[in-house]
């Protein structure tokens, strides 16, 4: 869209002041009024890593505190071949069908190493690239995993500023990128395949637990009778396993992200979760929690970052990484010597 490509000084109202600051109670109030090119921007700079625009965010994000928190928010993850955007696509139609505004978010670990990410690519989920009501956003594409999540939740705090009242955060990927995203949200999703014998090998242990719902995909056609037999194989799997909370069972419905069928019967089971919890005053607590872990995650991303980008270190840290290779140097002597650098 042609937003995409404006500056931070041409969101309407959003005007450069002389020192190179953005108008924030212009860019603020954009927002509150939904003008999806002041959300764009006011993410942008979030994103930056220049400590003025870093400034910048945080003060914004203070301003729009108040107006955030009344969204819903849902972690989605699945093995590659899962259909992650085809069901996001059709589940966030359905939604906004429903009247809902819906914001898409992407947590990449891959972003951080190739300084990009295809996650959040509009051409992967076609009706909500052109829905008015949805909003699409890729990852951010620098940081440790632990920073990349934490933007991703200034991005999600941005846009339920914005009005978006269902958050959809999802991952693809390996290593810790699903417990982040478990810790983003109030709900997380595992999509399954129908072939369960081979998914009940694969599958993390970890992955399971962290679940609230298991929905078994691509439950069409030829498939269906076998996405049946796999929740009910789920269904056994799970018994084994402790369930998240005492006041939730982690239910397995079968969906098909192709055709629609049973995405109606899973957002019910999310909005039922969401009644529970909140009955209990479990999803603040959680989000607490959440709020907590979110200020070391930025901190230990600005330690990576000046590790990456001080000159003295730059040049110092692969001598010390070459001399405990080497069996020359202590690990916990070149850990010293870095830590004491970096003022610790």
């Amino acid at each position: 869209m042609a937003w995409a490509a404006e500056s931070l000084a041409s969101v309407a109202g959003a005007r450069l002041l002389p020192a190179g600051m953005v108008d924030l109670t212009a860019l603020g109030d954009a927002i509150l009024r939904g003008e999806r090119a002041a959300l764009a921007r006011a993410i942008t700079l979030a994103e930056s890593r220049r400590a003025d625009h870093r400034d910048q965010a945080q003060a914004l994000l203070s301003r729009l505190l108040p107006h955030t928190g009344k969204a819903i928010r849902v972690g989605i993850t699945g093995v590659p071949g899962v259909g992650k955007s085809t069901t996001i696509d059709a589940l966030g139609s359905y939604l906004t069908g429903q009247g809902h505004k819906v914001a898409v978010l992407a947590v990449d670990p891959s972003s951080t190493r190739s300084g990009g990410s295809i996650l959040g690519d509009k051409t992967r989920m076609a009706q909500l690239a052109v829905d008015p009501h949805a909003y699409i956003r890729p990852s951010p594409s620098s940081g440790t995993l632990g920073g990349v999540a934490a933007k991703t939740r200034e991005t999600m705090l941005l846009c339920e500023a914005a009005g978006f009242d269902v958050i959809l955060v999802e991952t693809v990927g390996v290593g810790q990128s699903e417990t982040a995203v478990a810790d983003l949200t109030d709900f997380f999703l595992v999509l399954m395949l129908p072939n369960a014998g081979d998914e009940l090998q694969g599958i993390k242990k970890g992955i399971i637990e962290l679940a609230d719902m298991l929905a078994v995909n691509k439950a069409d056609g030829d498939g269906a009778t076998a996405a049946r037999a796999a929740a009910a194989q789920y269904k056994a799997a799970l018994h084994i396993l402790a369930p998240t909370s005492p006041l939730w069972s982690t239910p397995v419905v079968t969906i098909s992200g192709l055709t629609g069928a049973g995405l109606d019967a899973l957002w019910a089971k999310i909005e039922e979760h969401r009644a529970r919890f909140e009955a209990k005053g479990l999803i603040a607590e959680k989000r607490r929690r959440q709020d907590v872990k979110w200020i070391w995650a930025m901190v230990q991303d600005r330690l990576q970052a000046k590790l990456r980008h001080d000159p003295a270190l730059k040049a110092r840290t692969p001598k010390l990484e070459a001399a405990v290779a080497a069996g020359e140097m202590a690990p916990t002597a070149a850990a010293d010597e870095i830590a004491r650098a970096l003022g610790l």
